[in-house]
């Protein structure tokens, strides 16, 4: 394959209208990896006016059509992991098994939608009268903006981009211009499987014009953000000008609960193994660990022990466990939370301070706080970094209500061994997403999305083709 990493309007890759450029840094060395098109608000529109066109010919065409180069594009993205994977890496920082990983669930999401395009069903109603037919069709919205963050460059794009081309749609992807590299490979498997111009574009460039191109575009009819609350709410207040659609995905502040029952060991382990990946850097990353008192101590202990032992390090190596943030003023911005917190008497276990052995780079050591109280920062604020924040309850009741004490609602765990108190828990944690006695609850064929100030609509499984589906009624009378 001969890597384009510019953007692609209209089938064509190109630079950007007004000729800006942009330095994609690496966050472990701070060294520059590449130049690439910085476009503005002429650039979107270029894009949304190229997506209009081709429009009315890719939603005409069959699921199974659209769904066949969905599926050439997953073969594509598998085939070409390796590659795509360190690219990743180089521009996010996360280890290379992580890189790579992600680029393979991308892959599964083409590969899903390629087939879920095809169960866009819709239904036939009884009428009360012998004379009148009433059919309800789902059909593709029209145009739809993408913009999503950088902590995920492979997955987070190809959630959003694979849906909404299995609806029918046709898509402008605005990738985060701290990672945009992964972005545009993705849009060269794309290409490569058959994708017609115009159908997909992709722009980089600044967030501001783009964001405001789409909103104001009448042509586009949606927006799928992954990002801040502060952006999101931004997006909010320009979608009531134009009513433009929205999903959006905003992050959380996940809790979890460890009651006494369970092997504290085991939960430590797995604790460590998910609060760390991607260095803390997601937004169902278990942040604030609520342990009843009786293991509280015997729990801190363990997963400072774990966290101790990460390796630090640059994502290429093979041994690196953990990478850096993704720049400087997120390094700072952690540190800053471990800092206040610190001087408020929190204890800090371990970490709490940019590792000796990286002076280059975005580094943070893996930290472990002990006894945080819910008014502090560190316990209320998303972290989005390295830090494990404890935090002790008595009862089962006060510790639904401390998780649920946060204007985010994304994604929750619980770990106990009885099932009064997991279905007690599962049923009052007010969060989209609840994890009993696991890490992971998400899944490419399952809905993906939060309560409260966590987002609006969903991604993944069937509820995320929805998203990109108008339901029409076809009613038919005189028969």
């Amino acid at each position: 394959m001969t890597a384009h990493f510019q953007q692609l309007i209209d089938g064509a890759w190109t630079d950007a209208i007004d000729g800006g450029r942009w330095e994609v840094m690496n966050p472990a060395t701070e060294e520059t990896i590449r130049s690439v098109p910085f476009g503005a608000g002429a650039d979107c529109h270029a894009a949304i006016e190229a997506a209009a066109r081709a429009f009315p010919a890719w939603a005409s065409r069959t699921p199974y059509d659209r769904g066949a180069i969905l599926a050439r594009t997953a073969l594509l993205l598998r085939d070409r992991a390796d590659q795509i994977g360190r690219v990743t890496v180089m521009e996010s920082g996360k280890p290379y098994p992580q890189g790579k990983g992600e680029c393979l669930v991308a892959a599964d999401l083409f590969d899903w939608f390629a087939e879920e395009g095809k169960r866009a069903y819709g239904r036939t109603i009884p009428s009360r009268s012998p004379g009148k037919r009433m059919t309800v069709l789902r059909q593709p919205l029209g145009v739809v903006g993408v913009i999503t963050a950088w902590n995920f460059p492979a997955y987070n794009p190809s959630r959003a981009w694979a849906a909404a081309l299995a609806a029918g749609c046709t898509v402008v992807g605005r990738p985060s211009e701290f990672t945009p590299l992964t972005a545009m490979l993705i849009a060269e498997a794309l290409v490569d499987a058959g994708i017609p111009p115009g159908v997909f574009n992709l722009v980089n460039g600044d967030p501001e014009s783009m964001g405001q191109e789409m909103l104001d575009h009448p042509a586009c009819r949606k927006i799928s953000f992954t990002g801040s609350v502060r952006v999101g709410k931004l997006l909010m207040d320009g979608a009531s000008r134009t009513v433009t659609r929205l999903s959006l995905e905003l992050g959380g502040n996940a809790p979890v609960l460890v009651l006494p029952d369970v092997d504290v060991e085991s939960v430590a382990k797995g604790s460590v193994a998910s609060k760390f990946r991607n260095n803390g850097q997601v937004c169902v990353s278990p942040q604030r660990f609520i342990v009843h008192r009786r293991v509280a101590e015997e729990f801190a202990e363990r997963v400072t022990e774990r966290a101790r032992t990460l390796r630090v390090g640059n994502g290429l190596e093979k041994d690196s466990q953990v990478g850096p943030l993704i720049n400087a003023r997120q390094r700072d911005r952690v540190e800053a939370l471990v800092a206040g917190a610190s001087a408020a008497g929190v204890e800090v276990r371990t970490g709490g301070r940019r590792p000796a052995s990286q002076p280059k780079g975005f580094f943070y050591e893996p930290t472990v706080l002990a006894n945080v109280r819910p008014e502090m920062p560190v316990y209320h604020e998303e972290i989005f970094g390295p830090v494990l924040p404890l935090t002790a309850f008595d009862e089962l009741d006060e510790a639904i209500h401390l998780a649920n004490s946060t204007p985010y609602g994304l994604a929750a765990y619980v770990w106990t061994n009885d099932l009064r108190a997991a279905i007690r828990a599962s049923e009052g944690l007010e969060f989209g997403m609840i994890g009993v006695n696991e890490w992971t609850p998400q899944a490419t064929e399952a809905p993906f999305g939060g309560w409260k100030q966590s987002g609006l609509g969903h991604e993944s499984g069937a509820e995320g083709l929805e998203e990109y589906l108008e339901t029409k009624l076809v009613s038919m009378g005189d028969l």
